[in-house]
């Protein structure tokens, strides 16, 4: 309904008309597939230059990539259709059409997480520091790809007349209405949380505590600002939100389990500790038997 007609932020004098997709030849290219790629590469690109500080390589971190991105993508899709299936029951093999749009970012972070523990597992690598320096590459591309619903018109709350209300032209009415940019608040809310973390994570005392800090962060600004939109998914038979719920709750649960380790800290042997005295065991080995 509003798709292809001008946004506007009033208070900041800002009325523009973003193009959502553009054709090279005969390829549609869309502007949600170029956020969404452009936030995994930063991600990605961050996550190799701190590789080392967490015990891991950047080839750890690129055939991660190649691991997990199938999950977060199968599991993003699943999460959307489970939660709207009235859409798909009638036709269950339009699940599979994913290029017809409809996946949510809970899934996608939960199918990342399985992802990774699965690569670990295969690895032999620290769950824990993977999952703190993957965390701030969630907050990284999260942060970018909420500006692919900008493009796609979609992902904006109830109507305003707050200082940042948004405007979109009713294709159908010719009316402006205002709206909540939600999009906007969680991409700032999330870089917020990203530059929080970063330093944070320069001085962690045990695995997965950044990891445990991002859910808290996630989770909080979540459960706000998904209470604004007006396109959540619901849990089947109830008027409950289920991405609110799940970031009430996993943000209540990562925050008890931060308290816990603060009481009764955990083994401060970072994993990055452990890989640097093994590789010092070695070299030690190797000149001795030189």
């Amino acid at each position: 309904m509003y798709r292809y007609t001008n946004i506007s932020f009033p208070s900041l004098g800002i009325d523009i008309n973003p193009v959502r997709a553009f054709s090279i030849g005969s390829l549609t290219v869309h502007m949600y597939g170029i956020v969404i790629g452009l936030g995994l590469l930063l991600a990605a690109l961050y996550a190799m230059r701190r590789a080392k500080q967490f015990g891991l390589t950047e080839d750890h971190i690129l055939d991660g990539v190649l691991w997990v991105t199938p999950f977060a993508v199968i599991c993003a899709r699943a999460y959307y259709c489970i939660f709207q299936w009235e859409l798909y029951a009638g036709d269950p093999i339009s699940v599979l059409y994913i290029w017809k749009g409809g996946i949510a970012i809970y899934g996608g972070v939960l199918g990342a997480v399985a992802g990774i523990i699965v690569f670990c597992r295969i690895k032999k690598l620290s769950l824990g520091a993977a999952l703190d320096l993957v965390s701030l590459g969630f907050l990284i591309g999260q942060s970018i790809g909420r500006w692919g619903n900008f493009f796609n018109r979609e992902a904006f709350g109830a109507e305003t007349d707050s200082f940042l209300r948004m405007g979109l032209l009713d294709s159908f009415t010719g009316t402006v209405t205002y709206h909540h940019p939600t999009f906007l608040y969680e991409s700032v809310w999330n870089a917020l949380g990203f530059v929080i973390l970063h330093f944070l994570s320069k001085k962690r005392e045990y695995d997965g505590q950044i990891a445990l800090g991002y859910v808290v962060w996630y989770g909080l600004g979540r459960a706000f600002i998904e209470g604004l939109r007006t396109d959540s998914l619901y849990i089947p038979g109830t008027e409950l939100r289920v991405s609110q719920v799940l970031a009430a709750v996993s943000c209540l649960t990562a925050a008890a389990v931060l308290a816990y380790f603060i009481i009764k800290p955990p083994a401060k042997t970072l994993f990055v500790h452990r890989v640097a005295e093994k590789e010092t065991e070695t070299d030690e080995g190797g000149n001795e038997d030189a």
